[in-house]
């Protein structure tokens, strides 16, 4: 069964001050699309925009959960994560003070995740060994590339059906954000996701983005229909490049 998301045409800011001016993308099933931007151009925006922080001030947000479609504005943080539709947020936005397994065992308040607690539990530590090893160990005590794991972790315990990513390599080492990237396109795949991330990180962005767009200033300048469009384009060469 498909999932997929559209936005059309949508506008949004806070207060007098318009972010996103007629941003219209899309995501088909099973997609991995990267939203490509640098700081301050309304990534962040965006994702809280489909997942109910930010209520939109015109246009349309749906989502297609399978097979069926839903509207999202006007619908509450709650309501959306419920139908099935996931945030990994920037800054990780852990609590510190609970365990490992604790912050995982919070992730699965969805209704239809609770029976699936026990089986998404051990994915969770198959896939993230180290998780396993310190399930009893304080968050706020781990390091930055071992809270990403968690993070991640934590979205899957919901178990989504589309999953946002909202700057995965924020904060860590190159080798971390390699790492990091690379768990999302495994999860994507295991978990048979359909993906949107937000990211400022070109290169590694489209290692595994089945294609992309870039916003500039609020509005998309650019859709590339394949990670080559991408990296052959004259705007991101601009953008990330210097050229």
């Amino acid at each position: 069964m498909a999932n997929r998301l559209l936005v059309d045409n949508l506008c949004a800011g806070y207060g007098s001050v318009q972010v996103l001016d007629r941003i219209s993308l899309d995501v088909d099933h099973g997609e991995t699309v990267a939203l490509l931007g640098t700081n301050g151009n309304g990534k962040s925006t965006l994702i809280k925009c489909i997942m109910g922080v930010v209520r939109p001030s015109a246009g349309r947000i749906a989502a297609t959960i399978d097979d069926v479609e839903h509207d999202l504005v006007g619908r509450t943080t709650e309501e959306i994560v419920d139908l099935g539709i996931s945030l990994v947020p920037e800054g990780r936005r852990l609590f510190p003070r609970l365990t490992v397994e604790e912050n995982l065992l919070l992730g699965a308040y969805r209704k239809k995740a609770r029976a699936a607690i026990a089986a998404n539990l051990a994915f969770c530590f198959e896939t993230f060994p180290r998780l396993a090893e310190r399930r009893r160990q304080l968050a706020g005590s781990m390091s930055g590339g071992e809270q990403q794991m968690l993070t991640l972790a934590r979205a899957l315990m919901t178990a989504p059906k589309i999953l946002l990513i909202d700057e995965p390599s924020v904060g860590l080492a190159p080798i971390l954000v390699i790492h990091t990237i690379d768990k999302i396109l495994e999860l994507k795949e295991k978990y048979g996701l359909t993906v949107l991330m937000a990211e400022q990180n070109f290169n590694q962005a489209i290692r595994i983005a089945d294609r992309g767009y870039v916003i500039v200033h609020g509005r998309i300048e650019y859709s590339g229909g394949s990670r080559e469009d991408l990296a052959n384009n004259e705007l991101v060469h601009k953008l990330y490049m210097g050229l």
